[in-house]
């Protein structure tokens, strides 16, 4: 028994324990033979550019056929506003939690390193940075990292318009879908080298800037898992008082047991589904409901992703030596981690693509952000998970109490 546990535990945590070998092992490399190890640097530098010419079709063929599979059903409709706006207010609510937490313990531009000069960082008038943030001049500038929002909406476009097509558009459609599968796919094994590709990043970082970049990511992380507990016991709490009092307390709490470690042992806010819904099924949230905002929430709904997004954009800024805490630039902020929690559901490692976007809207040079940001991510990412799982579950308790009303509890 103890050794199919083991089994379990290894295989779901295994691409994680690996890239923490990496990381672990480059590290070790970096202090031993110091500025010598620039010589493994190219092996980083591969890794990043294959996965910067994967990001481009994988963000196009996973939105287009998201939208284009899209099916109408009476339930959802009636549903569609609430869950929306519950989850909509719960990722704004956790991003401003998280932003309150980088403010009161702000991350330190001398804690942080950059290899860029402040002054390649691109800035503009605010009109032209929505122009040039939404849409493109021509439709080859959508196939840049740089013009990644424009390509998310021109995906979204593509997508409702297979879907409009009706059956003349059902081929297209298939395409999308069989697009979709093998740029998750290629993504699977380009991520196969992560461990060897970060570990030479982190192995050129060490032993060129010595070991204080430890002290860099140590404080983001742990103000990360500081502020994420803190929201997992306070505000979930919170959350299912508001859905049934006290009645609603006891209810989630006593059957979140499963799902809470469902989501801690595979990282994959897909893979507590069954777990959610089972839970929910002990709470008597209705069927209608659970089986739209569960399934729906998995991919959509991400508030630990949100909270991880403010930590790395904090960290990013305080690399080259910007000032976050501009109200324009918590804003936009807020807005990213709304983004994010979209674009990451249902991609195999979604939450790079965020960190892409976010440093393309903020300006920042992407070989040396990218690589910060997708530490940061992997080290947070079993507490995003059961923020992003967990969320799905005490969300269906309060799209139920505005469904259903005040007494559904008791039914």
């Amino acid at each position: 028994m103890k050794d199919t546990s083991l089994n379990r535990f290894l295989k779901n945590y295994a691409s994680i324990l690996l890239l923490l070998g990496g990381i672990t092992l480059g590290s070790i490399l970096g202090l031993v033979y110091g500025k010598g190890i620039e010589v493994i640097k190219p092996l980083g530098d591969i890794f990043l550019n294959l996965l910067f010419t994967a990001i481009i079709p994988l963000i196009f063929f996973t939105i287009s056929s998201s939208i284009a599979n899209l099916e109408r059903t009476e339930k959802l409709g009636k549903l569609f506003s609430i869950v929306m706006g519950v989850f909509l207010s719960t990722v704004v609510i956790s991003a401003i939690i998280m932003i309150g937490g980088v403010l009161i313990f702000p991350i330190h531009q001398e804690a942080m390193l950059s290899t860029t000069p402040l002054e390649i960082i691109k800035t503009g008038a605010t009109g032209s940075q929505i122009t040039q943030l939404f849409t493109a001049n021509d439709f080859s500038d959508l196939l840049s990292r740089k013009n990644m929002m424009a390509l998310m909406v021109f995906s979204f476009l593509i997508g409702f318009a297979t879907l409009h097509s009706g059956e003349k558009g059902k081929d297209f459609s298939r395409f999308l879908n069989s697009g979709n599968e093998v740029m998750k796919q290629l993504l699977h094994i380009i991520m196969k080298a992560a461990p060897v590709g970060l570990g030479a990043y982190f192995a050129y970082q060490v032993g060129v800037f010595g070991p204080q970049l430890f002290g860099a990511y140590a404080k983001p992380i742990a103000l990360y898992y500081g502020v994420g507990v803190f929201y997992f016991l306070v505000f979930f709490t919170f959350y299912a008082f508001l859905a049934g009092g006290k009645n609603g307390i006891f209810l989630f709490w006593k059957n979140n047991v499963a799902p809470a470690l469902t989501a801690l042992g595979t990282c994959s806010s897909i893979a507590s589904i069954p777990a959610n819904l089972e839970a929910a099924e002990k709470m008597k949230i209705p069927n209608y409901i659970k089986n739209v905002a569960i399934p729906l929430g998995a991919p959509l709904h991400k508030d630990g992703s949100a909270m991880a997004a403010v930590i790395k954009i904090a960290v990013i800024f305080a690399i080259f030596g910007r000032d976050f805490t501009k109200p324009n630039v918590l804003l936009l902020a807020l807005g990213i981690t709304i983004i994010v929690s979209i674009v990451e559901g249902g991609i195999p490692n979604g939450g790079y693509i965020g960190e892409v976007l976010a440093i393309t809207v903020y300006g920042f040079p992407m070989e040396q952000a990218l690589p910060a940001a997708m530490i940061i991510g992997t080290l947070v990412d079993p507490l995003a998970t059961l923020l992003n799982a967990n969320g799905d579950l005490v969300s269906s308790m309060l799209i139920t109490r505005f469904s259903e009303g005040k007494k559904w509890i008791f039914k």
